[in-house]
């Protein structure tokens, strides 16, 4: 053979190799070390605060396929960037996993918590195995990791894990290259590891040991109300069969009709409660596990209680160890709603939850693994043939969005609804799990404790604190806050409510202006101090133009119009015909009711104006007969698509556009054919036009505005139909069309969009 075709193996080089992306507590390390094994690579692999350092001294030929295999790591990890330098050598006798290096600022991407991989699960059932029946157990590939985790970089030292000394089984496991434990931060067992407990609404040990398990599903079974602390967070179980039982929890929890999420075992018990997509099934049983809104079959094996009214159910599948032994042993689906009292956030301490839940559960099965920060589960619904978060929480947080541009140290705190709060530095946008509405003490504190922990987390003092134009916003005020805590001068910034909303739809697909934003959502504070909410903005690099809006129309009792859509049909009715406005709502409105209200609209007394698209679609559930006073929030929307959603048509009522500066869209055409078409009874048509109409006046718009890119954000694009329909008329006319996926396109991405617009202030 020619010398030069011959490999020479004698030459040795070292590379330190850098490597970022979510690599922390994925088995990356051991991963290192097996590939560093087979291509014949001494040196070491430490994480650090940034991510993972490597150093590798060989055969320059094997380090190129160590490069190659490095680049290629195994699920879930990803690599967002690595760089490779030459250094001196060391001679290095081996390779070896290296204590960890937490010096310096943390960059590192967090992984988020994982559900039970498979190979776990087995473990789990199997009688053979060392981890039989063991509700905790984890390998390097699932498990808790984001709920956790104290600080970085991630070792057992700096998680909920660092009290439980591991056993001699478990130190073995965990030293063994060979073995998926191999370093797997939380590795334990029964001889070694956290443990379960039951107890009754005082406190008092019920049961411990191997009874806890039976001894739960003997509760459910009775149609008790149990609270299990899981990976994030608190569940209230029930028996998603038993009327009773899940109408008292409907009863303690003061939630009357929102429907409640299911857990089930596994995709087979899914499919028997609703249809699934090809998607839906990925998207249930990925690693992330999110609740996943599904049609339901007719005969589905639940309560009417569990969703009343509704023809879709929130499904997730079993992601913890704990749930599956739970679920096996009771045998059904179970409601498996948050653990927190109404309004409040989700409890993670057992005291806290003893205390705060007593008045809702009888029992409750603990354990001692602490939870660092909470987690709700994740929400998802498959739009327009792409899998969009609707609640964005365990299982995607705090994966960061990407930035092209590095971003300046800054913190935005989102809305008063759905509230998250985000952190930005370098390329990385990093958004808060759900925390909720800011209504109470109990979630504003949250709200600060998430900052706080932000801050902590990624060792970063922000220089700009963005937050929304309404001063009034429980967020805002945490804003104002915080920069007056603040140890050096910190400036707060205001951010037009839908402005961010585009933004964030921007953020997640890396767009930059000029584009034409559209957002449809409840309502936000506009820049000239009145209510918006059917708005298409033009965004350019300065900001935004008010392109166009929906004409606007009063709403009867201010915030009361927002739970009672009676009364945004009455405003609505009031634009058109003040005379018999209150003649087509008298079946919904009492005698002195009707006084007042008129008098109130004839004097503007508490009758703000608004353009809200979600106002809009509260009147025509109500004018339709579908819903007059919302019970949770959406829910005459939600009425409105899934009755529109049963028939096929591409019929569309008429609407006019307005105005050569900033357009306005009078809806009064469609309203008055609308209520022509109700005498005919067909409301399903009635409401597919109406869907259809929207739009067909976002499609218009948008001609006239002209830009080649369209976002679509805001509350009401979590409506499937809404969006298939605006999208596919504006594919059909040549634009691009962005939509959300991995940012909720309601109030939870607006800590995303406030982050956002930092990059374009002067």
């Amino acid at each position: 053979m020619p010398l030069n075709l011959l490999r020479d193996f004698t030459i040795r080089e070292q590379l330190r190799i850098q490597v970022e992306g979510t690599i922390q507590g994925v088995g990356m390390r051991p991963f290192v070390f097996q590939l560093a094994e087979r291509c014949r690579q001494s040196g070491w692999v430490a994480n650090t605060g940034s991510g993972l350092t490597i150093a590798i001294e060989g055969a320059p030929e094997l380090q190129r396929q160590f490069l190659d295999g490095l680049n290629n790591p195994p699920p879930p990890a990803t690599i967002f960037s690595l760089s490779v330098d030459r250094r001196p050598l060391e001679n290095f006798s081996r390779f070896e996993i290296r204590s960890s290096e937490a010096e310096g600022q943390s960059a590192a991407f967090v992984l988020p918590d994982l559900a039970i991989c498979g190979d776990c699960l087995q473990d789990l059932f199997d009688p053979a195995g060392r981890f039989y029946r063991y509700p905790f157990t984890s390998c390097s590939r699932c498990g808790p990791r984001y709920s956790i985790i104290g600080s970085l970089p991630y070792d057992r030292e700096r998680t909920a894990m660092a009290g439980f000394a591991l056993c001699q089984d478990c130190a073995r496991d965990y030293r063994d290259p060979g073995n998926r434990r191999f370093h797997a931060q939380t590795i334990a067992c029964a001889q070694c590891g956290p443990v379960l407990s039951l107890h009754d609404r005082a406190g008092n040990r019920l049961a411990d040991g191997d009874r806890v398990l039976e001894a739960a599903c003997g509760h459910l079974r009775e149609g008790s109300i149990i609270a299990v602390k899981g990976i994030g967070g608190f569940q209230l179980w029930a028996d998603a069969a038993a009327p009773v039982a899940v109408e008292r929890l409907r009863i303690r929890k003061h939630r009357p009709a929102k429907p409640f999420a299911l857990m089930v075992p596994g995709i087979e018990d899914a499919e028997a409660l609703c249809f699934l997509s090809g998607l839906e099934r990925q998207a249930l049983a990925s690693p992330a596990a999110p609740i996943i809104l599904l049609k339901r079959r007719p005969n589905a094996a639940v309560t009417e209680a569990v969703a009343p009214d509704n023809t879709m159910l929130g499904v997730m599948l079993a992601y913890a160890p704990l749930h599956h032994l739970l679920l096996r042993g009771f045998g059904a689906p179970v409601v498996a709603t948050s653990g927190n009292r109404h309004g409040e956030p989700i409890c993670i301490d057992n005291a806290q939850a003893l205390e705060r839940l007593a008045d809702i559960a009888d029992c409750f099965l603990l354990h001692d693994r602490p939870i660092l920060r909470p987690l709700d589960d994740s929400v998802a619904r498959v739009i327009n043939g792409r899998l969009t978060l609707l609640r964005r929480a365990r299982g995607y947080v705090p994966q960061p969005i990407l930035s092209k541009t590095i971003l300046p140290n800054a913190l935005a705190v989102g809305g008063h609804l759905k509230n998250t709060v985000a952190l930005g530095h370098d390329l990385q946008m990093i958004v808060s799990p759900h925390i909720g509405d800011l209504d109470c003490d109990v979630s504003v504190r949250q709200c600060e404790a998430t900052l706080a922990d932000l801050r902590q987390f990624y060792q970063r003092g922000p220089k700009l604190i963005a937050h929304d134009l309404h001063e009034d916003y429980g967020a805002s005020r945490i804003a104002e806050r915080e920069a007056q805590r603040a140890e050096k001068p910190v400036q707060t910034v205001k951010v037009q409510h839908h402005y961010a909303h585009v933004l964030a739809c921007m953020a997640e697909h890396g767009l930059e202006p000029p584009l034409l934003g559209v957002v449809f959502d409840g309502n936000g504070l506009g820049s000239d101090n009145t209510l918006w909410g059917g708005e298409f903005l033009r965004i350019h690099g300065r900001g935004f133009e008010r392109f166009a809006h929906l004409r606007a129309f009063s709403l009867p009792g201010g915030e009361k119009a927002i739970r009672e859509p009676r009364r945004a049909a009455l405003g609505l009715l009031y634009a058109l015909e003040p005379e018999r406005a209150f003649e087509r709502m008298a079946p919904h409105f009492s005698a002195a009711e009707s006084n007042l209200l008129a008098s109130a609209l004839k004097k503007g007394i508490n009758c703000p104006l608004t353009t809200s698209a979600g106002r809009l679609f509260d009147a025509a559930a109500s004018l339709l007969g579908l819903c007059q006073v919302n019970r949770f929030e959406g829910q005459a929307a939600i009425a409105l698509e899934q009755c529109a959603a049963a028939v096929e048509s591409d019929l569309v009522y008429d609407f006019r556009i307005a105005g050569e500066g900033t357009c306005v869209i009078d809806w009064q055409p469609m309203i008055e054919q609308l209520l022509t078409d109700i005498p005919t009874g067909n409301h399903g048509l009635i409401a597919r036009k109406f869907h259809n109409t929207l739009a067909a006046m976002i499609a218009a718009i948008a001609e006239r505005a002209g830009e080649p890119a369209v976002a679509l954000s805001g509350g009401c694009f979590q409506n499937a139909l809404l969006v298939e329909q605006a999208a596919g008329k504006l594919k059909t006319a040549g634009f691009r069309v962005y939509c959300h996926e991995k940012i909720p396109p309601n109030d939870g991405g607006l800590s995303l969009g406030q982050l956002y617009a930092v990059k374009y202030l002067g």
